[in-house]
């Protein structure tokens, strides 16, 4: 390869080095179609621009419950996920900090004695010499073609991705926390219902009995009362079996060891918060995992000019003083003065294309980050539509759900009332005991899916999430 055909090269270098410009692509945010309105929006609901009203940092006090408040304080000072996502937040910070080092000479200082003897040639020992050093040196790699300026814009993109991606787990653990608390809570309201059920189908059985006694009821009443006494109770402890498990859930969401939490029933909170809209493109500043996606493609965006800069030529500096005497006192009065000053450039002339390759597989990876980052804004899109549409739909099936339980109520009563004034038969009144049961179990089944979609719709809007880093 002729001096002639590397003209162009070392032009462009030159060009590159003496104005200082950036190798790295102009970022742009990739395009992804974003709706002017959910889909899914129940009437009434508008748009918010900008999103600073809607409710952040501890969304769940919504629920007005001081138990729930208190875990998920837990889980943001105890959670081993939330941990380990702050232990990778600041490992990216300690690679942007040692990447900006770089940007800067290095500078190292030496000091050190030494004793010399040996033997002449009959066998005599000739005398020992000292001798005592000291020295500084300086190396630097200036940064001409802002390959090291690309590797800190890369490394401070992939800091802001890991401090959304922390925010990401945060937002995750806190609405799985919540959940899980409310469908407890849920369990306990079902358990209750039945506990007043059993009471109830205890005091038939014992009716049933009496009748059976005197010979006004047949021997297959008792044993459907008994049928049905049995069969709510084994339901109680299938459901306090569910309950076992979701208490054991919270204690390690919580950073427990589910030995280390007992959560005692109390009186059921079937309060549902009203949740607020949002544009979907304040899901673009809100989501921290649609927040984490993008920085994604920007440190690859920057990854771009790094292997660009690899084309061009290196420059490193380096210089050093130093002095060499008898002993330690010398180095300061007297000695050997010795210093050094180097100027070294390196270029590759043929790698057969593995430099150009590597520029090649950095823009592969932006292209893969963009297609994440338009999959994930997609998703949050999607998450959002179904939060809105169950919410909806949770309301509606709640408010009818419950006119069904307080009428198949009346219903039993009324059915009870004709069993013992001997106008119906005692199938009848195993029927309506069940359907009220059943009634009163969805009813209660209905206002937790409420609760929990009204979790799932904060959680896809971005709600709570604040990008800070909790304190350890």
């Amino acid at each position: 390869m002729s001096f002639r055909s590397l003209r162009p090269a070392f032009a462009t270098a030159l060009l590159c080095a003496a104005t200082g410009c950036s190798l790295v692509p102009a970022y742009q945010r990739p395009a992804v179609h974003i709706p002017a309105e959910f889909k899914e929006a129940p009437a009434g609901w508008h748009a918010v621009a900008p999103a600073d009203g809607q409710p952040r940092g501890e969304w769940w006090r919504a629920f007005n419950d001081p138990l729930l408040d208190g875990l998920e304080a837990d889980a943001t000072a105890h959670n081993q996920t939330v941990a380990a996502a702050v232990a990778a937040y600041d490992g990216e910070r300690a690679l942007l900090r040692e990447s900006r080092a770089n940007l800067w000479p290095d500078i190292s200082a030496s000091v050190g004695v030494s004793r010399s003897g040996g033997s002449g040639n009959a066998g005599t020992t000739t005398s020992a010499g000292k001798r005592a050093n000291a020295s500084i040196s300086a190396a630097w790699t200036p940064d001409l073609f802002g390959g090291l300026r690309a590797a800190v814009a890369q490394n401070n993109a992939s800091m802001l991705a890991s401090r959304a991606s922390l925010g990401n787990a945060l937002l995750t653990i806190h609405a799985q926390l919540a959940s899980d608390y409310l469908q407890l809570r849920g369990t306990d309201a079902q358990l209750m219902a039945y506990q007043r059920t059993i009471t109830g189908y205890q005091r038939t059985l014992t009716i049933t009995r009496n009748r059976y006694k005197v010979g006004v009821a047949a021997h297959m009443d008792v044993l459907q009362a008994e049928t049905t006494l049995r069969n709510a109770q084994s339901q109680v402890t299938d459901m306090q079996r569910q309950r076992a498990t979701l208490e054991h859930a919270i204690a390690v969401l919580s950073g427990r060891a589910p030995a280390d939490l007992t959560l005692v029933a109390q009186q059921w909170n079937n309060r549902v918060p009203a949740v607020p809209s949002a544009l979907p493109s304040d899901l673009l500043q809100r989501r921290p995992d649609v927040a984490a996606a993008e920085r994604s493609v920007m440190a690859a965006n920057a990854a771009i000019g790094v292997q660009r800069a690899a084309l061009f030529p290196s420059l490193s500096v380096s210089a050093s003083s130093g002095r060499s005497g008898q002993v330690l006192g010398d180095l300061a009065s007297g000695g050997s003065a010795l210093w050094s000053l180097g100027l070294t450039g390196a270029m590759t002339l043929l790698d057969w294309g593995a430099r150009s390759a590597r520029v090649d597989q950095a823009r592969a990876s932006y292209e893969q980050g963009a297609a994440n980052y338009r999959q994930t804004v997609l998703s949050a899109l999607q998450q959002t539509e179904d939060a809105l549409v169950d919410l909806r739909s949770y309301a509606d099936e709640a408010d009818n759900l419950k006119a069904s339980s307080q009428a198949a109520d009346k219903v039993e009563q009324m059915t009870l009332n004709q069993y013992l004034a001997g106008t119906a038969d005692y199938t009848a009144v195993v029927t309506a005991q069940n359907t009220a049961l059943a009634a009163r179990r969805s009813a209660i089944a209905a206002v937790v899916q409420q609760q929990q979609a009204a979790v799932a719709l904060t959680q896809a809007i971005g709600g709570g999430w604040d990008d800070s880093v909790p304190t350890r």
